[in-house]
């Protein structure tokens, strides 16, 4: 490929590192430490690259060419020689040089590289010098040029219909390891530069990045030159670079310019956000005591969706796709708002958490996404109680500890050595067992004790890099306790706990219980437990206050006040399963009505997992559904509905047992719609609307015919023109019970209606739709529109998934008889997940081998987390269907239909 040249208004070398110098206050912000090891050793590294050359500015100039996909580049790097050497290795990943060269300083001589060598299995380039550099302080300057892809990583385009025509709009996505396909550097998140950014861009358009524009100058030729401030310390990852025909509001909150940017015509879309913001803004300003550091905070909305990913934290400029930040009065819905809310409280968290302080190692990843899901959770709760969030925490560490209790888990610390483990590393493990984990060790020390140790690791290490025994170190000092021996017990080893309950004792008005702590284990049940020191919170039902022990060493007595039945994890902060002794279990199971939801929500987890387990019977759970009333509250019934599609799920083999479950469940969930209601009510609370959704979705699925009818009826009157019909809070959810149910007349009408949509979002979802229908010829012709160019390239693999939730050896079949295609589809960094995903709901033995076949000729060994953990989940599910089903029908044959 030629490589354009870089327009004349780029300076200079000597001129460009000279206007491009770090600030005052960046400087002095800049604390750049060589990379190490995570957890409690540092004297070894794990790093990819040599430690005798460090940087600390990167001044970097760039002239994007969106239409042809390319762009060209020139980089001035300060960096300290650490050991003399005669050769610079950084990293780079698809990008070719022109030239490089180094100068000790502005007018001091320039040395041109004598050779520049590849490496594209370790993502690097080796810039070699005749003369050796001697230690001290340089200036590196590369021209080079790149490439602009169709899927997001590094620089690439989203495409987008607009009243006006297509359109093409520029974003990046860096992490973990995609810096190096936009800037040659030291793509390692412990190097820590400050970023001088300039942009060559088309003058009717908006260019963003993690600063404000400190200057903008019109060029010939339509076009422009925008420059930003110069970045504070911070990761390469962090970087972030967006262009497009892009919309812009802002609020002030405190010092601070937030803003909200859209493709045009979308930004009312994005009020919501702004507004939460701004909440959201205020709340951490004060938890970390700490102020947001940066002039301005950006949430950007990018065209569409993505299935690897829904938004990312890069300082000051949050880019997420629409689906995760828009919200479109047509067809958004409560749980929408929330996720809206949700996803920008987490990445809002992750300024301070991952950006103002960074894991030195991807070792450590958890430090950012466990806290961010932790603070996100938190704050929700926090500023709208009335959607009480707090009773999701249940089900986030019940998807923790279901993938922890699989051979193939890893600690919440791990050890991750090369690109393809720091990838897989983004897990329920990394995000949802560090929530868990932090939620329990919150309540052991009190929310005080914690925040004050949350702030003072944020002070001590602000502008810099940090290791998990860093922040144990603050919160042991704050909590005056021994927080850190629990910590390691839980982070640096995998597996969940089992505590288990005996038979209680009341004498004296005191209730005496035994607790034995063993290890849940869902496919190695013989092993020998490991040892975890396990905070516990214990009370007798009805009791006011609850009693807390350490169960350390195994074992614990407890005597609680009252008499009556005993309740373990109350509250629900504790990371491990609670199972109870016969006896036990039938008298807690009988007070069920008495518990708090909360307390419901995790007793109903933890049958049912123990029950798949085979280690309680598999009625115990079932039953509860039976002994709930209809008025419960809404996420017991919405967890008894996503049981229900559970055993739906792995009944599909099986025509006379999946027959007679969905006729038991059907009765069970209508009596409960019926009281909701399909339509919304004035002033009705917020679970009440997300539970309607559940309900109609999960009696759908169920083959409800009442239901069929009702969304098939409705879908008709809005192609006639009852808008009504079809109400924003309804929509996704009816148009999925159709599409699940549809004929090819109506498979074609969604069809029309994917290819005809121009809000990107919509079209997404619609397309999406196309691949949940039940009927296997119009699944196959889903698939078959997947790669035949139609839908854009990051839309067109949700279709395959879709295909995939009911279908897995077709989709999987598919995707291999049709390998290169989909490859095309799928950034080669998430092939290794998505493969994986679409075997992984298998019921079908013979797909382990297929998988491994597919592992074994396309994957390294250490890019294979994501596929052992598949195999494990079809392996687990075999003998769930063996050994557990048969225990289902033995249930259902009792009860009365």
């Amino acid at each position: 490929m030629q490589r354009s040249l870089i327009s004349a208004a780029i300076l200079s070398l000597t001129a460009l590192a000279t206007v491009a110098a770090p600030s005052a206050n960046a400087a002095k912000a800049t604390k750049t430490t060589p990379p190490q090891a995570a957890g409690t050793q540092e004297s070894s590294a794990t790093t990819q690259l040599p430690r005798n050359v460090r940087p600390s500015h990167y001044a970097l100039s760039l002239t994007p060419d969106a239409q042809a996909s390319t762009f060209s580049a020139r980089v001035v790097i300060a960096i300290e020689v650490l050991e003399p050497t005669a050769a610079v290795t950084l990293h780079a990943r698809d990008l070719a040089f022109a030239g490089a060269s180094i100068a000790a300083g502005p007018g001091q001589p320039v040395q041109a590289a004598t050779g520049i060598t590849l490496d594209t299995a370790l993502q690097t380039a080796t810039l070699s010098f005749a003369q050796p550099l001697a230690k001290g302080r340089y200036q590196l300057a590369i021209d080079y040029s790149g490439k602009i892809g169709s899927q997001a990583a590094g620089l690439f385009a989203l495409n987008y219909d607009s009243p006006s025509g297509k359109k093409r709009a520029l974003y990046t996505q860096f992490e973990a390891a995609d810096a190096r396909r936009m800037l040659p550097s030291w793509d390692e998140p412990a190097f820590r530069a400050t970023f001088a950014l300039e942009a060559t861009v088309p003058a009717d358009q908006m260019a963003v990045s993690n600063m404000p524009v400190a200057s903008s100058k019109e060029l010939e030729g339509g076009r422009k030159l925008v420059r930003f401030a110069t970045s504070p310390s911070m990761s390469t990852y962090l970087l972030f670079f967006g262009l497009g025909d892009f919309e812009r509001a802002t609020v002030m909150e405190g010092g601070t310019e937030l803003g909200v940017i859209t493709v045009r015509g979308r930004l009312p879309q994005a009020r919501f956000v702004l507004d939460s913001s701004a909440a959201v803004l205020r709340e951490y300003n004060s938890y970390f005591g700490q102020p947001y550091p940066l002039p301005k905070l950006d949430n950007l909305a990018a065209p569409g969706r993505s299935q690897f990913f829904g938004a990312m934290e890069n300082w000051g400029a949050i880019m997420s796709f629409e689906a995760a930040m828009l919200l479109d009065p047509a067809i958004s819905t409560e749980a929408d708002k929330q996720s809206a809310f949700g996803i920008a409280a987490h990445e809002t968290a992750h300024q301070w958490f991952g950006d103002l302080v960074t894991m030195r190692w991807w070792d450590d990843l958890w430090l950012n996404e466990g806290f961010a899901t932790w603070m996100a959770g938190r704050t929700t709760q926090r500023l709208h109680p009335e959607w009480e969030k707090h009773l999701g925490k249940v089900a986030g560490r019940n998807s923790a500890i279901e993938r922890d209790a699989l051979a193939t888990t890893h600690p919440v610390v791990q050890r991750v050595q090369t690109v393809e483990q720091a990838t897989a590393a983004f897990d329920e493990i990394t995000y949802s067992k560090g929530s868990a984990v932090i939620t329990m060790l919150e309540n052991y020390v009190g929310e005080d004790a914690w925040r004050d140790g949350v702030r003072s690791y944020i002070k001590a290490n602000a502008y810099g890099s940090a290791v998990t025994d860093q922040l144990w170190m603050h919160i042991e000092r704050a909590a005056k306790k021994p927080v850190s021996a629990i910590a390691h017990d839980f982070t640096l080893q995998p597996g969940v706990p089992q505590i288990q309950v005996s038979d209680y004792a009341c004498k004296g008005g005191k209730t005496s219980v035994t607790l034995t702590q063993g290890e849940y284990s869902k496919d190695h049940p013989d092993r020998r437990p490991l040892s975890w020191r396990v905070p516990v919170l214990a009370k007798t039902v009805g009791a006011k206050d609850a009693s807390r022990v350490l169960v350390s060493g195994g074992r614990a007595t407890l005597a609680l006040p009252g008499c009556g039945p005993v309740l373990v994890n109350a509250g629900q902060a504790g990371y491990y399963r609670t199972l109870y002794a016969p006896k036990a279990y039938a008298a807690l199971a009988n007070d069920f009505g008495k518990l708090a939801t909360i307390d419901q929500l995790g007793l109903m987890a933890d049958s049912w997992a123990l029950g798949m387990a085979g280690r309680q019977p598999m009625s115990d759970a079932l039953s509860l559904s039976l002994a709930t009333p209809v008025d419960a509250a809404p996420q017991v019934w919405g967890r008894i509905a996503r049981m229900f599609n559970e055993v739906r799920y792995l009944s599909r083999g099986d025509k006379e047992r999946s027959a007679r479950f969905a006729a038991f469940a059907s009765a069970r969930l209508s009596p409960v719609l019926a009281r909701t209601g399909w339509e919304a009510r004035a002033g009705e609370p917020a679970p009440v609307a997300i539970l309607r959704e559940e309900l109609i979705d999960s009696l759908g699925a169920l083959g409800d015919k009442t239901v069929i009818a009702e969304a098939r009826r409705r879908y008709a009157a809005s192609l006639a023109g009852d808008q009504a019909a079809l109400p924003a809070a309804l929509r996704r959810t009816l148009l999925g019970v159709v599409a699940r149910n549809a004929d090819a007349a109506t498979w074609d009408q969604l069809h029309a209606a994917a290819k005809a949509e121009q809000s990107s979002m919509v079209k997404a979802e619609l397309y999406g739709l196309l691949g949940q229908a039940s009927d296997p010829a119009l699944a196959q012709r889903a698939l078959e529109l997947a790669i035949g160019g139609e839908p854009d390239a990051t839309v067109a693999p949700g279709i395959i998934s879709s295909v995939a939730e009911e279908r897995n050896e077709m989709a999987f079949d598919f995707a291999m008889a049709n390998l290169a295609r989909v490859n095309a589809l799928v950034d080669a960094d998430s092939r290794a997940a998505f493969f994986p995903r679409l075997a992984s709901g298998s019921l079908n033995p013979a797909m382990v081998d297929k998988l491994k076949a597919w592992a074994d000729a396309n994957l390294a060994a250490a890019a294979r987390s994501h596929t052992s953990t598949a195999v494990s989940r079809m392996q687990y599910r075999s003998v769930v269907l063996r050994e557990r089903m048969p225990e289902v029908d033995a249930w259902l044959a009792r009860q009365p239909l």
